[in-house]
Parts: structure tokens; C-alpha cells; sequence
């Protein structure tokens, strides 16, 4: 029986699948209630005997431990797939935040390069801002320049047609006796000096420049009177005579000269010039002939033995004298004999930016020569910034006589001596400038002038006085130039 029950519990797993099924409730023979369950088999087709029971159960077993397999197995491969579903799980949030870092990481540089071209925006706003009000001042500017332009246009109209009816008129020429008058400035004494039209052409014609009145002689220099080639106070500068304009960037500022007292080989013509953008200027240019100069074909460089420093540099008697780079030394150069022939250093003088001009370039000493010599300009501390001069010894540099101005170096642009008078110059870039200052070394007195003065290309460094040629040469801009003068003897 035991063997019934377990292939009936056997046949009941087994039978799960089972079409039919049948369930029966009845007594036995000996009256006893019986149950009974029968499951029809799906393979046999009746039911085994008792000594095939344990080949069916061996095979149950099997199946059985097949089945339990199988399910080990698919749990198994459930654990698995739970453990790669959780690491897949896993991994997409560690992928996600990577991403986030890596958007993050992308969104601050974009923040930053936001922050830059906000930047750069204000930069270029504030840059164009500032074009804006640079436009706006050119334009009032050149609207100043254009109305001074008309200005003077009409005044220029003016004075011609004034100086045409004053020839027509056959004028007498008498002196004024006021010395407030220009020399040279002449009466009409057929006018009634009461009426309107007087009183109209006199305002009229002290609004006229000399330079418009003056006439010049063929040599290019005023027409004087007999003696007027004596020395005298200068009362008159006229318009700039542009000869020559430098060719490079070295040639914005320098220093060009004649020798007033020419000697052999040289002549009145011979021309030197010095390019003193830079540093270590050495090279001095000599032209034989005055053309040669302005086509700009030297016929002769000289190379220094030692540098010199800024635009005071001048010739005279044959030499060249100038300032050693950095330092208080003047130095005489025989241009012939290319020697040096003395040297000295000016006591307590500043050099190199110490005590410059106004527009600066080392200008600390300053060279000059008039109808007496030789002469230095410069200052010192014991004179704290008031302009020095010094009259040389041409031939070994010697100071002969000091006088001390009330002048402030720094305050004007340039100096010049002519006839034993130290004139300056108020400023280097203005147009419209003037000869503001003289000291007469004669009396140790000094007074204000404003005689007008142009600056026609807006940089005068260089201003000298040429005796000889009795003009003012000058280095405006790039541009070397000349100005007639009047002097009025004293």
C-alpha cells in the first residue's frame, strides 16, 4: 500500500496538467467509507503494475529533481537579473550624475565666457563712448579752426584792400612818436583825424599784422633803414619759411644750423643738420650748398666721437658744440679736423630731464650764439629752475660772465640770444604763440613782450638766432624753418 499511496501522490503531482479528474466518495464490502480520486494518465493508457510502481516513482524522482533544477536555475537567473537590474539601476544614476557634473562643468564655462563678452561689451561700449567725445571735440575744434580760418581770411581781405588804398592815397612817411607804434608804421596826414572813417581805418590797421605791411627785400629779410644792421630790441617775428622736411620718424625733432662766422673750408651756405630722435645721436649731416640741403643730399656725415643729447646743439667759428649725453658737459667739435678740441663742464647745471624746457626732450642746455659769441642757457638748483646764462669762451669753453633771470626754465618752451638779450618762447605747440619774455644782460633788467610768434606745424623744439643771416632758425615738427625778425635799435 505504501507503494499505491506514493505512486497515487505521484500520479496526483504529475497529473497537474491533466485533462479529466474524478472524485468518489463510497463504502467497501465491509461497509467503510472510501474515497476515490482518479486522474486518467496522459502517456499510459492504463495503469502500471505494482512492480513497474518504482520505475514510475525513479522516473518522478527524476523529473522531479530535473524540475527543482530548472527551478534553482530560473531562480538563479531571477537573482541575476535582480543583480544586474540593481547595478543597471545603479549605474544609470552614477551616469547621470557624471552627467550633470559634466553639464554643469559646460554651463559654468558658459557663465564665464558670458561674464567675459559682458566684459568685453562694457570695454567697447566705454571705448566707443570715448570715440564719441573725442568726435564731438575734433569736430568743435575743426569748427574753432575753420571760424579762426574766416577770421582770419577776412582780416587778410581787409588789410589788403586797407594797404591798396593807402598806396593810392601816395601817403608822406613820418615817424610816430608814440614808441607803442611798429617801426615802419606810417601816417596819413591828409585824413581829418576827427572824423568816423579815421577813427575806423586807424582801429582797423592795428589789427594788421607787420608781417602783411613789411615788405621783404629779394634776400628774404625785412627792407631796413640805413644803420638797421646794428643791434637793437626785437619788436617783430615773421611767418615761417618752411626749407626742408625730414624724412623719417628720427626727424620729428632736431636741430639745423649755419655758421655765423663761416671759416675755411665752410661758407655762408654750408648747412649741418642732426636727427635727435633716439639714442647715441652721432650723426651730423653737412651740405656744402644751400640746394643740397633742401633736395636732401648731404655731402658729408660726421660721426661723433661721443653722443650728444637733445636740440642745443650750434656751429660757430668752424665748430660744433653741443651737450654730452647725460651729463652737465659741453663739448667743442672742430668739423674740419673732426677732433675734439675741448671740453668743460657747466657747474651745478642739470642735465638729462633735470631743468628741461616746456616740451621736454632733454633740453636741460641749451647753446646759442648772437653777435657777441658764444652762449649757454640752462639752470641749476642754487637758481631752483630760473633760467642761467652763460657767456663762453669759444675756444676752451671757459665761463666768462653768469647772470641769474627771474625766467622759470620750465615754464616756456625754447630761448634764443640776440644782441646780448635772452628772449623765450611761451609755448612750442600753439599756433598763435608769442615772445613773452627778454632779459638784457647789458642791465640785468628784465621785462614781458608779446610779440606774436607761429608755430605753424604745432612742435617747435629747436629755436636759434643766426646773426649773420639775422633770421631765427627753427625745427617745427619734422619741418626746418626760418623767420625774418625786426630789431629797433636801442
Amino acid at each position: 500500500m505504501p507503494a499505491l499511496h506514493l505512486l497515487f501522490l505521484a500520479c496526483l503531482v504529475w497529473g497537474m496538467g491533466a485533462r479529466t479528474a474524478q472524485f468518489r466518495k463510497a463504502n467497501d464490502r465491509s461497509g467503510r467509507c472510501q474515497y476515490t480520486f482518479t486522474v486518467a494518465s496522459p502517456n499510459e493508457s492504463s495503469c502500471p503494475r505494482e512492480d513497474q510502481a518504482m520505475s514510475a516513482i525513479q522516473d518522478l524522482q527524476r523529473d522531479s529533481s530535473i524540475q527543482h533544477a530548472d527551478l534553482e536555475s530560473t531562480k538563479a537567473r531571477v537573482r541575476s537579473l535582480e543583480s544586474l537590474l540593481h547595478q543597471m539601476t545603479l549605474g544609470r544614476v552614477t551616469g547621470t550624475q557624471e552627467a550633470q557634473e559634466g553639464l554643469q562643468g559646460q554651463l559654468g564655462a558658459l557663465r564665464r565666457e558670458r561674464d567675459q563678452l559682458e566684459t568685453q561689451t562694457r570695454d567697447l561700449e566705454a571705448a566707443y563712448n570715448n570715440l564719441l567725445r573725442d568726435k564731438s571735440a575734433l569736430e568743435e575744434e575743426k569748427r574753432q579752426l575753420e571760424q579762426e580760418n574766416e577770421d582770419l581770411a577776412r582780416r587778410l581781405e581787409s588789410s589788403s584792400e586797407e594797404v591798396t588804398r593807402l598806396r593810392r592815397g601816395q601817403c608822406p612817411s613820418t615817424q610816430y612818436p608814440s614808441q607803442d607804434m611798429l617801426p615802419g608804421s606810417r601816417e596819413v596826414s591828409q585824413w581829418n583825424l576827427d572824423t568816423l572813417a579815421f577813427q575806423e581805418l586807424k582801429s582797423e590797421l592795428t589789427e594788421v599784422p607787420a608781417s602783411q605791411i613789411l615788405k621783404e627785400n629779394p634776400s628774404g629779410r625785412p627792407r631796413s633803414k640805413e644803420g638797421d644792421k646794428g643791434c637793437g630790441a626785437l619788436v617783430w617775428v615773421g611767418e615761417p619759411v618752411t626749407l626742408r622736411t625730414a624724412e623719417t620718424i628720427a626727424g620729428k625733432y632736431g636741430v639745423w644750423m649755419r655758421d655765423p662766422k663761416p671759416t675755411h673750408p665752410y661758407t655762408q651756405e654750408s648747412t649741418w643738420r642732426i636727427d635727435t630722435v633716439g639714442t647715441e645721436i652721432r650723426q651730423v649731416f653737412e651740405y656744402s650748398q644751400i640746394s643740397q640741403f633742401e633736395q636732401g643730399y648731404p655731402s658729408k656725415v660726421h660721426v661723433l666721437p661721443r653722443a650728444l643729447e637733445s636740440t642745443g646743439a650750434v656751429v660757430y667759428a668752424g665748430s660744433l658744440y653741443f651737450q654730452g649725453a647725460e651729463s652737465r658737459t659741453v663739448v667743442r667739435y672742430e668739423l674740419d679736423t673732426e677732433t675734439v678740441k675741448a671740453e668743460k663742464e657747466i657747474p651745478g647745471a642739470g642735465y638729462h630731464g633735470h631743468f628741461p624746457y616746456a616740451w621736454g626732450g632733454y633740453t636741460d642746455i641749451d647753446l646759442a650764439v648772437d653777435e657777441s659769441g658764444l652762449w649757454v642757457i640752462y639752470s641749476t638748483e642754487e637758481a631752483k629752475g630760473a633760467i642761467v646764462l652763460s657767456k663762453l669762451n669759444p675756444a676752451n669753453l671757459e665761463l666768462e660772465r653768469t647772470w641769474e633771470t627771474n625766467i622759470r626754465k620750465q615754464s616756456v618752451a625754447n630761448a634764443f640770444v640776440i644782441c646780448g638779450i635772452l628772449y623765450t618762447v611761451i609755448s612750442y605747440s600753439s599756433a598763435h604763440a608769442t615772445v613773452n619774455f627778454a632779459y638784457d644782460t647789458k642791465t640785468g633788467t628784465s621785462k614781458t613782450l608779446t610779440i606774436p610768434f607761429t608755430n605753424r606745424y604745432k612742435y617747435s623744439s629747436m629755436i636759434d638766432y643766426n646773426p649773420l643771416e639775422r633770421k631765427l632758425f627753427a625745427w617745427d615738427n619734422f619741418n626746418m624753418v626760418t623767420y625774418d625778425i625786426k630789431l629797433l635799435e636801442m
